[in-house]
């Protein structure tokens, strides 16, 4: 996770100084061609991996303010070996803070699902609701489904949809999340189940920047369409017909 912050922050440094250069509030730059509206999508989209870092403003400036010294190769004001050092701790500390909010609100977000009517909670933690009830196979944790999906965070933020890609994806359940695993083994072709999974059924603490933060609790409404057993041949191109 650090290492992956620290690529991003590296390339977010670059589209930063471009803005630090810049004496004015950065909130009064005017995007005036598709180049300016180009760089701030850029800046945008980097911006967002540092929102875990809940920076203040005064912490802002002065990230502007060495991207700014560095881009015009003046002399660092601090000791920069010392600080490198210091900046994967202050990452950490960060993200480990971060996630820690992030599994509080989950909780209470998961015991509150789990009360709704219909709603089950498995012993490890996994919350699932079927919205249809499935008549066909149920899959095994090395059989291969077929699936649609819709992936939120507690907010209704959607980080995945193939719902909203119009094309079913179809996977091994033994090579995705725990959550996944265990919650399409709960149903059965032609079925459709709400899951409400914790960050130890997801992505843990470290979480899959930029869309979904450590510790995150997803929320997932599956639709199981075709079961594909494991060792099963693959099923033969039909055979062409004459003219």
């Amino acid at each position: 996770m650090i290492r992956q912050a620290f690529r991003w922050f590296a390339v977010a440094a670059t589209t930063l100084a471009l803005v630090a250069c810049n004496k004015s509030d950065p909130k009064s730059v005017k995007l005036e061609n598709d180049d300016d509206k180009t760089f701030y999508a850029m800046g945008f989209m980097l911006g967002s991996n540092l929102q875990r870092l809940s920076l203040t403003d005064k912490e802002m400036s002065a990230l502007y303010k060495g991207l700014a010294a560095s881009a015009k190769g003046e002399k660092a004001e601090v000791d920069m070996p010392t600080f490198q050092q210091k900046i994967q701790t202050l990452f950490k500390d960060r993200m480990d803070k971060a996630a820690v909010k992030e599994k509080e609100a989950g909780k209470a977000f998961l015991e509150k699902s789990g009360k709704e009517d219909g709603a089950k909670v498995t012993a490890s933690g996994l919350v699932y609701k079927h919205i249809k009830e499935g008549a066909g196979a149920t899959p095994g944790a090395e059989d291969t489904v077929e699936v649609h999906y819709h992936g939120t965070l507690q907010d209704g933020t959607v980080f995945d949809s193939s719902v909203e890609r119009g094309q079913t994806i179809s996977f091994p359940l033994n090579r995705v999340i725990k959550g996944w695993t265990e919650g399409l083994q709960l149903m059965k072709e032609g079925g459709k189940a709400r899951f409400v999974i914790p960050s130890d059924l997801a992505y843990g603490d470290t979480g899959a920047p930029p869309k979904i933060p450590g510790g995150a609790t997803l929320i997932f409404e599956v639709e199981l369409f075709k079961v594909t057993k494991a060792g099963a041949p693959a099923a033969k191109p039909a055979a062409p017909k004459k003219k």
